[in-house]
């Protein structure tokens, strides 16, 4: 599932192709809303709440997406061969210059703009927003509203916590396994027992915000291939520290959402 970084830039770049533009052509390939055209109306913005998409109109209407496991927006331009193909594409808007094709989006959902915290309202804040002493806003980074939410299940563990969007929205399976690894925490560390939460918080909004605008993800601060994680995606391969084979295993917050995890034995505890 794309994490937070992944999602702001595809708002960035549908903002780019779209936003000022008056749409010619619009579809939601859902029986639902297969019935909307927005054809005339105006896209005033494109933005990202955590890992949402949110397609904002001029008729007081906006597009809510979410891209799971296997979604992505792509932009061509009118005409051009579309990327994946036409059964993969939830909605198509078209403009006189693009059209943006949302292919196997997970969510898909017309609602009011003024609404649309019915689908965002449950998020934690948004570690790759403004700060909230700057722009106020429901999703504005809070860090002590983050901490506040985070301690809420002392028992939970570090590793389900940090991935918990009611929590932290933006952090998805690579950022939970570096940062457990960079503080030196075990996954499986409740959190009412990590000394430093605010410092987890803090490396948190880092590592997202290092990468925000850049394509090829890096959280050890190389971009080469190979050496870009810790720990992730390296499961039985040595520590870059320490040299000890990395262990890997599952874990999550309930039964049926358990994600890939990797640390090492002897540099996490």
């Amino acid at each position: 599932m794309p994490e937070g970084d992944t999602v702001r830039r595809t708002a960035v770049l549908q903002h780019r192709a779209l936003a000022g533009t008056v749409l010619t052509g619009f579809e939601v390939r859902m029986p639902q809303f297969a019935t909307v055209d927005l054809s005339g109306e105006t896209v005033l913005e494109v933005a990202s709440v955590g890992k949402h998409l949110l397609h904002r109109f001029s008729g007081g209407l906006s597009l809510h997406t979410h891209l799971k496991m296997e979604g992505a927006w792509r932009t061509v331009a009118p005409g051009e061969r579309w990327p994946r193909p036409a059964f993969q594409a939830r909605t198509v808007l078209t403009t006189a210059e693009a059209v943006a094709i949302g292919f196997e989006l997970g969510i898909t959902e017309l609602v009011p703009t003024a609404d649309e915290e019915s689908v965002v309202g449950h998020l934690g804040p948004d570690l790759l927003a403004p700060e909230a002493s700057k722009h106020p806003g429901p999703h504005a980074w809070d860090p002590a509203e983050a901490l506040l939410r985070l301690r809420a299940e002392p028992e939970q563990t570090i590793f389900g916590a940090v991935l918990d969007q009611r929590n932290l929205a933006g952090v998805g399976n690579v950022y939970a396994n570096e940062l457990c690894f960079v503080r030196g925490l075990l996954p499986t560390r409740p959190v009412g027992e990590v000394a430093d939460l605010p410092a987890v918080v803090s490396l948190a909004r880092r590592m997202l915000w290092a990468n925000r605008d850049r394509f090829t993800r890096s959280t050890t601060g190389d971009l080469r291939a190979g050496r870009r994680s810790w720990v992730y995606g390296r499961t039985g391969e040595p520590c870059r520290r320490c040299g000890t084979t990395l262990l890997g295993g599952e874990l999550g917050r309930r039964e049926g959402e358990e994600r890939v995890v990797t640390w090492c034995p002897v540099c996490q505890s």
